[in-house]
């Protein structure tokens, strides 16, 4: 299966994207995803169909598939952009305004000269719309750009009959298809800016990968030398020496010196975090104090800011269902409102009986007006501009769908170890057969060391030896522990109060250990609740969410933490397959949430409403969660829930506004109470207010 990612320009409303869609669908390909704001066009291929097929369909759709990191209006800058056409078509357009003010310039009342000067922007008009507008209809999804292209033909047309028949000067509104077109293209370009103006967050994040870094190279006597190069240049493996005062280049691990790192462009928290050998830093990020030598882990697209970039950008090019809606009315919008021109143009002429020249202006009105962008940019702006500050403060959706969800969660289930608590265990004491702890300690890293749960880590990180037990079996058992076989055909079992409670009734140690069904011993280890935990608690129930705490550790560990966060229901010594259970029966209640980090929760991850998992979660966990929290543990979940909250608020004042101001303008425009001109400026303007309302998200406080 290959996949593609192309950049595509010329795109400038709903239905461009939907043609654009409609069209990769039909040649077989799979996974269709085409983001509006960004340009951003994305599929997968099983066909083995050319690219250069695909190009060259797009390119006769009206747009351009530009070359990578290049775009088409830079290659040719001639009348590419709507801007420039506006200022090409200006003068032009300015001077047939001129006979509507007092000065007498009789000049320009002759037919022919306004004909003359009316046709350069019809020219220019017709190669930007009329092509555009031409292969929308013929794709079978007609685009804004039809109703565009038939107002300003229509007045240009009715009026060349009035010149070449010398009918007079009712017959000539060469400046009202002059003015479609001349207002409508800076309309284009005030929507161009404010989309661009929704992606600054992901263009920020993108210009700080670029950086110069100093690598550490060694000549023939083996002494080090300091190589400037720039970081896009290193790779797995390179040694980097990093400053104080310096941006970290890629993805690293600290080999040697102690550092203060500001990773507030990944988490949106400017507290500078100490960082020690064996650490890791994220490319982006500054160095606030320090010096660090360090080796580079990821470059390109694999490390942490360009996944949470690409991560933002596909979010983007997903539909939240709401969208949908907006799409379908998009789809039939501009038939309806031709539908709607011929009838205003035929009530006022034969019902009405006003003037044949009033009536047509009246039905033009009508069709310029009409605004079917607005309702296509209504949902896409608000949810790239929430999206973009997700990704700004470390939360990261990997669907539309999911920010969209959150208007709904009623339950938030945490797991206990990793996600309430630090998950930065130390040995507290153990109980080892008498004279043998350094054999306990031995069996026991043989063990663990098998295992990624984080207690498991801590207990192989101090007691960490050279002398293991090589196994003959050893498997782990989900939710208990770690079961194994030596040479001498001796079974044991290192795991929970879950694995060993059928054999004695003492719950209160974290992990025991077995040998040949007898109990040999237990440890006792330290993991403190996290500092923000109690707070993010206290959040929900504030709000009236309920909270639930959902854990396979030991039922007497949890009603402590139960007793301290203060949670509404607990499970306790819940295995994977429990949790899913529990997830599942709750979700039937209300949508739930599901907050966890481990292999454990994967299942219950994928199961719940919304999955989320904080960023020390392991790769699968994080595989079947729909959103990442990024460091700061679970502290940014609040702002992960009133993001989702507000930026759905937003978007139903965006299909509010865009619903309201067609059914108020099409009606205004058809009793002749708008010119076509101020149709045109209208119909633009309400894209930027759309724009603008979704801008807001950028600063509205959401907590």
């Amino acid at each position: 299966m290959n996949k593609w990612d192309w950049k595509v320009e010329g795109m400038t409303c709903a239905n461009c994207a939907l043609t654009i869609s409609k069209y990769l669908e039909k040649q077989g390909l799979n996974d269709v995803k085409v983001n509006l704001m960004s340009g951003d066009v994305s599929f997968t291929s099983t066909n083995g169909i050319a690219e250069e097929k695909l190009k060259k369909g797009i390119k006769g759709l009206g747009y351009e598939v530009a070359e990578k990191n290049i775009s088409t209006k830079q290659q040719n800058n001639f009348l590419k952009t709507p801007l420039q056409k506006f200022w090409f078509c200006l003068p032009f357009t300015f001077l047939l305004w001129l006979p509507m003010l007092p000065i007498q310039l009789h000049w320009l009342m002759d037919p022919w000269i306004q004909f003359g000067l009316c046709l350069p922007v019809m020219i220019v008009g017709m190669n930007y719309f009329g092509k555009s507008a031409i292969n929308s209809i013929r794709n079978g999804i007609p685009n804004m750009n039809v109703l565009i292209t038939l107002g300003a033909t229509s007045a240009f047309i009715y009026s060349f009959i009035g010149t070449i028949q010398n009918l007079g000067n009712n017959y000539l509104y060469y400046d009202t298809a002059a003015t479609i077109i001349t207002i409508v293209l800076i309309g284009y370009w005030m929507e161009d800016v404010s989309i661009a103006k929704t992606q600054e967050i992901l263009k920020s994040l993108s210009s700080e990968q670029k950086v110069m870094a100093n690598m550490i190279a060694f000549d023939d006597q083996h002494k080090e030398q300091i190589l400037p190069v720039e970081g896009a240049n290193l790779r797995i493996g390179d040694l980097i020496l990093i400053k104080s005062g310096e941006q970290i280049p890629m993805d690293c691990k600290i080999l040697w010196g102690d550092c203060t790192v500001n990773e507030s462009i990944i988490t949106g928290e400017s507290m500078p975090l100490e960082k020690h050998a064996r650490d890791f830093l994220i490319g982006g990020s500054n160095l606030d104090g320090g010096v660090v030598k360090a080796q580079v882990t990821a470059t390109g697209h694999e490390t942490v800011l360009a996944k949470i970039i690409d991560l933002a950008r596909q979010a983007q090019a997903d539909k939240a269902p709401i969208q949908k809606l907006a799409d379908r009315i998009s789809a039939v919008f501009v038939p309806v409102v031709l539908v709607l021109a011929v009838i205003t143009f035929l009530t006022n002429r034969f019902l009405l009986h006003i003037p044949l020249d009033a009536s047509l202006m009246r039905s033009i009105a009508v069709l310029v007006i009409a605004c079917p962008c607005a309702m296509g940019l209504a949902t896409p702006a608000a949810i790239a501009v929430g999206l973009g500050r997700a990704a700004k403060n470390g939360i990261l959706f990997k669907d539309a769908k999911s920010l969209e969800q959150f208007k709904t969660i009623r339950q938030v289930v945490f797991d206990k170890t990793g996600t309430l608590t630090t998950g930065n265990f130390v040995i507290g004491s153990f109980k080892a057969p008498a004279g043998e702890e350094k054999e306990f300690r031995k069996i026991c890293y043989s063990l663990e060391k098998f295992s990624n749960h984080p207690i498991a880590k801590a207990i192989t990180t101090e007691w960490k030896t050279t002398e293991i037990i090589k196994w003959k079996n050893i498997e782990e058992i989900k939710g208990s522990g770690i079961k194994a076989v030596d040479n001498h055909k001796n079974i044991y079992l290192i795991g929970s109060y879950k694995a060993v409670g059928h054999l004695f009734n003492d719950p209160y140690h974290s992990v025991y250990v077995m040998k040949n069904n007898s109990i040999i011993g237990w440890i006792d280890v330290k993991d403190e609740i996290r500092p923000e935990a109690k707070h993010i608690i206290d959040y929900f129930k504030k709000r009236g969410i309920k909270t639930v705490l959902l854990s396979g550790d030991t039922n007497y560990k949890c009603i402590q933490v139960k007793e301290i966060l203060g949670f509404d229901e607990m499970y306790a010594e819940q295995s994977p397959e429990q949790k899913v259970k529990v997830i599942a029966e709750l979700s039937t209640v209300a949508p739930t949430a599901m907050v966890g980090d481990g292999i454990n929760d994967a299942a219950a991850l994928a199961k719940a409403t919304i999955g989320i998992a904080v960023s020390e979660a392991s790769h699968i966990a994080i595989q079947n969660a729909q959103v990442v929290l990024v460091n700061n543990g679970i502290k940014n979940l609040p702002m992960a829930l009133q993001l989702g909250q507000h930026t759905y608020i937003t978007i139903k004042q965006n299909l509010f506004w865009a619903f309201f101001y067609n059914i108020i303008a099409i009606p205004i425009a058809a009793i002749g109470l708008l010119t076509p001109g101020v149709a045109a400026f209208a119909m633009g303007f309400s894209d930027v207010i759309l724009a603008a309302n979704s801008l807001r998200l950028k600063w509205k406080k959401v907590k």
